[in-house]
């Protein structure tokens, strides 16, 4: 079992190509000061996928977590930037979700997939990030790691996602059984979801898996299984009505941070 991350970690979902929300959901999590530059000292970031689509400001959104990720690094912190099914959508050439508004930002659909493009200024980076991440003893991921997946290794999920989006964009771990796009844990009765997340979370040597993907209408963090499974996609762009939220985890001990303040959440039992 990995032991809890030494640096407090603070967690954000689904962006949806909603700078404002996005400055505004970093800023109320104390990362960002007013003009968007890192404030959070040694703090680790986890952006879990999602950036894109649903809002016209996709490229200005991940400029955002290109340009902190050196902040943070500077001042002793991190940025770890995960894939959601959105980016590699985008990166394959699917682009069914994608705001007009989007589009004209680049200027042109042309300008936008050249950007998206294995040697574009966004592709490039988005074709560095993980699908999976451990920090300490918290999986994050945008959809889930099911059993099968997490047999496999965080760094077998990530080696092959990378090299579905260049050269297999049906491979199954792209598909939706695939960590970019499973509810189980967060859809499925607890009395099946449970025990699944529990076996891929010892294959993995984590106690809490956290995820976006399945927006929350309440606006509020998931919480099921005791805590092992949280779910942090609250709808914070106005696509989905900007529900701001984010997670705070300090050692072994999570809260959801809203607008309002923090309210303490369920921990998983400390093996």
């Amino acid at each position: 079992m990995a032991a809890p991350e030494t640096r407090p970690v603070i967690a954000v979902g689904d962006l949806h190509g909603d700078l404002p929300a996005a400055l505004k959901v970093l800023q109320m999590a104390g990362v960002v000061d007013a003009q968007g530059h890192w404030k959070a000292g040694a703090t680790v970031l986890v952006q879990t996928g999602d950036t894109t689509d649903r809002g016209p400001d996709s490229k200005e959104v991940i400029e955002l977590l290109q340009a902190l990720g050196p902040e943070a690094e500077a001042a002793g912190g991190a940025v770890v930037g995960l894939l959601g099914n959105h980016e590699t959508m985008n990166i394959v050439g699917d682009w069914r979700y994608v705001h007009p508004g989007d589009v004209a930002d680049f200027g042109s659909e042309e300008a936008r997939r050249e950007a998206f493009s294995a040697t574009g200024p966004l592709g490039v980076w988005l074709r560095q990030r993980d699908v999976v991440a451990r920090v300490g003893d918290t999986v994050f991921v945008h959809g889930g790691v099911s059993p099968t997946w997490a047999a496999r290794g965080i760094d077998e999920i990530n080696r092959q996602a990378r090299d579905a989006l260049d050269h297999n964009p049906l491979a199954p771990v792209l598909g939706s059984h695939g960590p970019l796009w499973l509810r189980d844990y967060l859809q499925a009765p607890e009395s099946v979801a449970c025990p699944a997340l529990g076996e891929a979370l010892r294959s993995m040597g984590a106690r809490r898996m956290v995820v976006g993907h399945t927006t929350q209408r309440s606006g509020q963090v998931a919480v099921r299984c005791g805590g092992a499974i949280l779910g942090i996609d609250t709808g914070i762009s106005a696509h989905y009505g900007g529900h701001l939220a984010a997670l705070r985890i300090v050692g072994t001990d999570a809260v959801a941070v809203y607008p309002s303040g923090e309210v303490d959440v369920a921990d998983p039992p400390t093996p």
